[in-house]
């Protein structure tokens, strides 16, 4: 049987501990409610006019305030997001991260605005954006040629859908380099083939090079490549045939020069055979 001074103290410590409990649940509630309060401020929508908000960004793009213009733009483009100036706010996305070296970024913002507003005429703008930053990201032909790639096809669309663009010239001469640079790694993987004298593989790199890409600086050594490989698997007429459509367009060169002279230790001299491949992928082109 309990003492009744123990019974009276456990009764006290009893209700003290209640007291210590509702005092937590309480501190509790109230930093939950804090915290709730933080985070309704921060996702709380912006009463500022979409004008003045966009005004503000310029202003701050203007003083050289990239990333605060960017954010104010961003910020407008949320709270307002079927606005003009959301429209206006979402190509200055782009162009702000993309002079900031925000590539990803840059992409992402463009590709939205050209797929809300195909037909508005900043669209131009937005692919050339796209275009530019993955034309900075390119790669040495050592490497995947992925940005390459992408760079090529939204070029390719400035050019057809706005050839009219002053955008498009540019374009046209991005087109080039990324030809250039895709060649450049077909190249690179058919010497590694015809190195170790694999040379139907190295003949299919070559072949892309002649038939996608006729008008870079690679195609030369590339007719003087399937030259070489045609006449390593003995296959003369082919090798003949590459021989003569190399001196045919490139007369002076010397990898023509090369190429004579590896069919004269045989015996053979350039000849072209109008069925092969070679010939047929040149008929309608006109390189000099």
């Amino acid at each position: 049987m309990l003492h009744r001074g123990g019974a009276q103290g456990l009764a006290g410590r009893r209700g003290l501990g209640k007291t210590v409990r509702f005092l937590s649940f309480a501190v509790a509630l109230a930093v939950a409610g804090c915290a709730s309060q933080e985070a309704a401020d921060e996702f709380a929508l912006d009463d500022t006019p979409a004008e003045l908000m966009f005004n503000q960004g310029l202003a701050l793009r203007a003083e050289g305030k990239l990333k605060d213009a960017e954010a104010k733009f961003s910020e407008l483009d949320r709270v307002y997001p079927y606005s003009e100036f959301a429209r206006k706010s979402l190509i200055n996305i782009a162009y702000l991260n993309f002079t900031m070296g925000n590539y990803a970024e840059a992409v992402a913002a463009a590709d939205r605005f050209v797929t809300l507003y195909p037909g508005n005429d900043d669209a131009a703008y937005a692919l050339f954006l796209i275009g530019e930053s993955y034309y900075r990201q390119i790669p040495d032909v050592g490497r995947d040629q992925a940005a390459t790639q992408r760079a090529l096809k939204a070029f390719d669309e400035v050019v057809q859908r706005f050839p009219d663009s002053e955008y498009a010239e540019q374009a046209r001469q991005r087109v080039r380099v990324a030809h250039d640079q895709l060649a450049g790694k077909e190249m690179e993987v058919g010497r590694y083939y015809l190195q170790r004298r694999q040379y139907l593989a190295a003949i299919n790199r070559f072949k892309v090079v002649v038939t996608n890409y006729q008008t870079t600086r690679h195609i030369e050594e590339a007719l003087f490549r399937l030259t070489e490989s045609y006449y390593a698997l003995g296959v003369v007429n082919e090798a003949q045939t590459a021989a003569a459509v190399l001196g045919h367009n490139f007369p002076e060169s010397q990898w023509y020069r090369d190429a004579h002279s590896l069919l004269q230790k045989g015996g053979y001299e350039p000849s072209e055979t109008e069925s092969s491949w070679i010939s047929r992928a040149f008929k309608d082109i006109k390189l000099l």
